[in-house]
């Protein structure tokens, strides 16, 4: 990992740069696993059956999801390099195809996803009890997922023109009519935890139209054809591929643990909705250094700047450790409350206090995996990133599959013990990424993305 610098913590250069698209990113992404805490919270209200539920089809739509983000981050390192380089029409081309391809996966995902969701939640281990619930809102969920994808190329292309401000814009907007809605649905019509699902389709759907206008207005001013290219929709998908291979790794690691925790019990799957919604607040807050990093590091890298990428990537790894203690010292200050929103069962409540000790220590390592994940994504280096996703993917596993064995039935230890195999591969995200940004491999210049 490069040397921190010597400057004072929270003075730098490059702050400005940094928190001019790290801000405005770091509220549109809080605002999604605020609006999901929010949702937990409505269904939660239903029973422990129905937010097991909950989590249990969250967990195959957010895998699906993330196994899609290269519509998103591949785009903003691509379109960030080509926007560094002045070539801002190739640019909006590449984000363009890359919206028809969305619209390509979401039609092909709900085609598939229909039939094989009671499949998709049986191998999740979710109990009789459970099952229902999880598969009335992933059904329902399914029609979400073209306005979803629209929305994560929409994000791409204008993260990587450096606008932060539209997608912030729009994904609080999405989410807050998601919480009215969701709210609205549930308590108000009564319609369950399929109300739930409904508030999804529409927020998500009115947000993606919202995109939509931008990116066609952004085309006409720039002389680009709204059309799709075959040779744009194969270079978009061929580009996304390693990303598309990192994330089925990062996602195997959360659906396993997903897995583990829903056979350990009831009460195991619902505390763990919780923590992991906790937990990827955290996580969402980090990543906005992280995809602030993306555009950065493309544009400088677009433009031949070696030494400006470097000294951001400094600044940011920086401020990945400093966010990362501060939000330690914020889960251990909030955890003895933590769980009243969410449960009023006892040994829920005692699971949710036990795995958010381990949530606290990790913040600070996790602030670093984040910030330098996304510094390599946004140099273009996919390939590398694929291949550690994959090798710490083996190292995890074995530590998840020692969970169930020495869990004691009726305690904590089961739950807390899952997160510190999660630990573990944190640590090991960290070894690996920090060994490649030492380095000088991942400089590559120039507006073409490396593959």
């Amino acid at each position: 990992m490069a040397r921190l610098s010597t400057t004072a913590p929270f003075r730098h250069p490059r702050d400005t740069e940094i928190f001019r698209l790290a801000i405005p990113t770091f509220f549109a992404l809080v605002s999604e696993p605020l609006f999901l805490l929010t949702d937990s919270a409505v269904v939660g209200s239903l029973g422990t059956a129905a937010l097991g539920g909950l989590g249990v089809a969250s967990q195959i739509l957010l895998t699906f999801a993330n196994l899609c983000i290269f519509l998103a981050y591949g785009t903003t390192a691509a379109v960030s390099r080509r926007f560094g380089a002045g070539q801002i029409a190739l640019g909006l081309r590449h984000g363009i195809d890359g919206v028809w391809l969305a619209v390509l996966i979401a039609a092909t995902a709900i085609t598939l996803g229909w039939p094989l969701s009671p499949l998709l939640i049986d191998a999740l281990g979710a109990s009789p009890t459970v099952a229902p619930y999880a598969l009335t809102y992933l059904r329902i969920s399914l029609l979400s997922l073209p306005g979803l994808l629209i929305i994560m190329a929409g994000t791409g292309v204008l993260r990587g023109l450096q606008n932060a401000r539209i997608p912030l814009f729009v994904t609080v907007s999405a989410n807050l009519a998601n919480i009215v809605l969701s709210m609205l649905f549930v308590w108000g019509l009564g319609w369950g935890i399929a109300g739930s699902a409904w508030a999804t389709v529409v927020a998500q759907s009115g947000g993606a139209a919202i995109y939509l206008v931008v990116l066609v207005r952004a085309a006409q001013r720039h002389g680009v054809s709204f059309a799709p290219t075959r040779s744009g929709l194969r270079d978009a998908a061929a580009s996304g591929f390693a990303l598309f291979i990192r994330t089925v790794s990062l996602r195997a690691v959360l659906v396993v643990t997903t897995a583990i925790a829903a056979r350990l019990g009831d009460p195991e799957i619902a505390a763990h909705q919780v923590v992991f919604q906790l937990w990827s607040l955290l996580v969402f807050a980090l990543d906005a250094i992280a995809i602030a990093g993306q555009s950065i590091v493309g544009r400088y890298l677009g433009a031949s700047d070696v030494p400006g990428a470097r000294e951001v990537t400094r600044r940011m790894v920086e401020w990945g450790i400093m966010i990362g203690a501060v939000f330690t010292v914020l889960v251990l200050a909030v955890r003895p409350w933590a769980w009243i929103p969410f449960t009023d069962d006892p040994h829920v409540r005692d699971l949710i206090l036990a795995a958010l000790i381990v949530v606290a220590l990790l913040q600070p390592l996790s602030g670093v995996v984040m910030v330098l994940d996304g510094i390599l994504m946004g140099a273009g280096d996919q390939r590398y990133l694929a291949w550690t996703s994959l090798w710490t993917m083996l190292i995890f596993l074995p530590c998840a599959a020692l969970v169930p064995l020495f869990a004691v039935p009726g305690s904590v230890t089961g739950l807390v013990l899952l997160w510190s195999a999660f630990g573990v591969w944190i640590a090991a995200r960290g070894v690996f990424l920090g060994v490649r940004a030492s380095g000088t491999a991942w400089l590559v210049t120039g507006a073409g993305s490396p593959r």
